[in-house]
């Protein structure tokens, strides 16, 4: 009697060949990178070691694990989430369902409000709107720890998502409050730099997103009305009164709106309007000065 096949065995480069097959059939990208990071991050090793220990062979368990995130992955649920964290501002953020995963060009809205308050470095106090992970307000915290930041969200599951990250990162000078954007802080409360990266896709949009946005990441986050600037006007409108004089107000805004948004910052009456242009030179934060 012929004796049966032995069984085959996977090894890390396999695993990372057949899933890296599997998802360029299935239209995904970024295919061979998001193959090695799901390895990576269920085997706990880094991608250097993804590639250097190719042959090694794959655990029951193990393999088992890497096919329940594979199927995820196939489904496209941003890497982010399969992960549970994103790096931003060269901090790992936790993340998941609850909030928007971090994006590289929100860096520049950090970069334009720290660059912009260097006067009241040591003494700034922020408020940070729409602040989902806490990735704004906690590295802005971290960058400058005398300073008093306030993080907001009308969610009270990415507030939690955003006192955890605080939590882990250290960030112990940003209290969190939850309510609708000015409302969630006291009437007089007075700060030196509003940020916030709002909602700002355009209702209409919202179908033609990439699945990974449109399926997984939450609405709230992404709805920005029926020109997108629905809350960028309310933002616009009521940072005068929650400014100090000199105060600067800086928003992450979508392509091709800065013209737009520029326009209901001098209406309001701030001055030197500026737009800061993202690496992929798309107009990305605008900001301005309460006169």
């Amino acid at each position: 009697m012929q004796a049966e096949a032995a069984p085959k065995v996977w090894t890390i480069g396999a695993l990372v060949k057949w899933a890296t097959d599997d998802f360029r059939t299935r239209g995904i990208e970024s295919a061979r990178l998001d193959a090695e990071l799901i390895v990576a991050h269920a085997l706990r090793i880094t991608r250097t070691q993804v590639i250097i220990d190719a042959m090694r062979p794959l655990a029951e368990e193990e393999l088992a694990m890497l096919r329940a995130l594979v199927k995820r992955r196939r489904a496209h649920e941003p890497i982010a989430y399969l992960r549970g964290e994103r790096e931003f501002y060269g901090r790992v953020f936790r993340v998941d369902k609850r909030v928007l995963v971090p994006r590289p060009e929100t860096e520049l809205l950090v970069d334009t409000a720290l660059g912009r308050t260097r006067h009241v470095s040591m003494s700034m106090r922020q408020l940070d709107l729409c602040t989902g992970s806490g990735c704004v307000a906690i590295t802005a915290a971290r960058q400058r720890p005398t300073a008093q930041v306030t993080a907001t969200d009308l969610s009270p599951d990415a507030l939690d998502l955003a006192r955890e990250n605080a939590a882990r990162l250290g960030a112990y000078n940003v209290a969190f409050a939850l309510g609708d954007l000015f409302a969630a802080v006291p009437e007089g409360a007075r700060f030196d730099v509003v940020t916030a990266n709002p909602p700002y896709i355009a209702s209409a949009e919202i179908p033609t997103l990439q699945v990974d946005v449109r399926a997984f990441e939450p609405l709230l986050a992404l709805d920005g009305g029926e020109d997108g600037l629905a809350l960028v006007r309310r933002i616009v409108d009521e940072a005068p009164t929650r400014l100090v004089p000199g105060g600067v107000l800086a928003m992450e805004i979508g392509a091709g709106q800065a013209p737009d948004v520029i326009a209901l910052f001098e209406a309001r009456g701030f001055t030197d309007v500026r737009a800061e242009r993202d690496l992929a030179r798309i107009e990305r934060v605008v900001s301005g000065v309460r006169a």
